[in-house]
């Protein structure tokens, strides 16, 4: 595996700096984003990896990247995600990327074929489907291959996953790309670290909250909102005021329908989160709506929606979920998620949770 590519570069001053990570092919996301923070010719995008894969539009994203790119100032560094592609046409092996195609609906090379007319089938001409896509899309394949790993400023350091220990000079750009919670590492940088890759909503144990990560102690913020991979995720964008400015902020998008809470509630006392990784239940009992679990790890029970499930046997994965109650006063504004006979599950401030009381939706 190839050393990961370092871009050095200056961000022009006076001019304000959005970041966004973890894309996944949801155009309407992206979209819906960038209209929020109003995003002008006068801005700096740097779009942190991750643009492609799992969600519906791989294609459609990586082509409006493209025509955003000729009128307005991006920059975009590899995820995991997008590192396929070049595998493909180098360092991949045939088999595994040909099981890929077959086996990822969503993936950007699929859509290629079907757009091409190729069909996909696990004894597909493997040579000839690639040779067909280099040619037909060229400019695709370039923006790909010129994104490095690393992109270098004198007051940040963009990168997908993380900065791997030791020696720059012995990194391998898959891990830079690839660097499961990132955020728990023990260093402290001279400089801002700011990566995407790990959902946030992973290192918070009992509270689903999809808002970047700060940790001004380390250096380093994680902003993936889980846009694609959580059914209530967002898509972040951090904003750097100017280059050099520490006044971060940001702005999420989802697209939700949003309801005005009447009638205040507590916070449940206890609650927990069952995630990805660490998802395996006993149902107890298994009903229309809701079935009862317990967390086979922890032992803790809750009741989640039934939907939810993977498997009909006794034991078996779940949804991410959670069983905790949003303290909630009259006048907030949440975006609705689910709509049970029990409650809506809802989000506020990019926190999820249950409400129980009653709801004025928007027209």
């Amino acid at each position: 595996m190839r050393a990961p590519v370092i871009a050095s570069t200056a961000l022009p001053e006076n001019r304000r700096i959005i970041v966004i990570s973890d894309i996944h092919g949801n155009l309407a996301y992206l979209q819906g984003l960038l209209a929020r923070v109003a995003f002008s010719r006068d801005d700096v995008l740097i779009l942190l990896g991750d643009l492609l894969e799992k969600g519906p539009d791989s294609l459609g994203t990586l082509r409006y990247i493209l025509r955003l790119a000729e009128t307005h100032d991006v920059r975009a560094v590899a995820g995991n995600c997008d590192w396929w592609v070049p595998l493909m046409y180098g360092e991949g092996t045939l088999e595994g990327n040909l099981w890929y195609i077959n086996n990822k609906p969503y993936s950007l090379a699929r859509q290629m074929c079907r757009e091409q007319n190729i069909e996909i089938s696990p004894d597909m001409d493997y040579i000839a489907m690639r040779d067909t896509l280099a040619a037909r899309y060229p400019e695709e394949f370039a923006f790909l291959r010129a994104m490095p790993e690393i992109l270098e400023t004198p007051h940040y350091t963009f990168v997908h996953g993380g900065l791997p220990e030791g020696d720059a000079d012995t990194w391998r750009a898959w891990d830079c790309m690839k660097y499961d919670h990132f955020l728990t590492t023990q260093r402290r940088f001279d400089k801002w670290v700011i990566v995407g890759h790990w959902p946030v909503v992973l290192y918070r144990e009992n509270i689903v909250n999809a808002n970047p990560v700060f940790d001004f102690d380390k250096k380093i913020i994680s902003i993936d909102g889980g846009c694609v991979l959580k059914d209530d995720g967002q898509l972040n964008a951090l904003i750097i005021p100017h280059a050099g400015s520490e006044e971060f902020s940001f702005v999420a998008y989802d697209p939700f329908p949003t309801a005005t809470v009447l009638t205040a509630q507590s916070a449940s006392k206890s609650s927990w989160y069952i995630r990805w990784g660490d998802a395996t239940v006993r149902v107890i009992e298994r009903g229309a709506e809701f079935s009862r679990v317990a967390h086979v790890r922890t032992g803790y029970e809750m009741s989640v929606l039934t939907k939810y499930l993977r498997g009909d046997g006794e034991e078996c994965t779940v949804n991410d979920c959670t069983d905790y109650v949003l303290p909630l006063s009259p006048g907030d504004v949440v975006s609705v998620v689910e709509t049970t006979s029990r409650g809506w599950f809802v989000k506020h401030r990019g926190i999820s949770g249950w409400y129980f009381g009653e709801l004025e939706f928007s027209r």
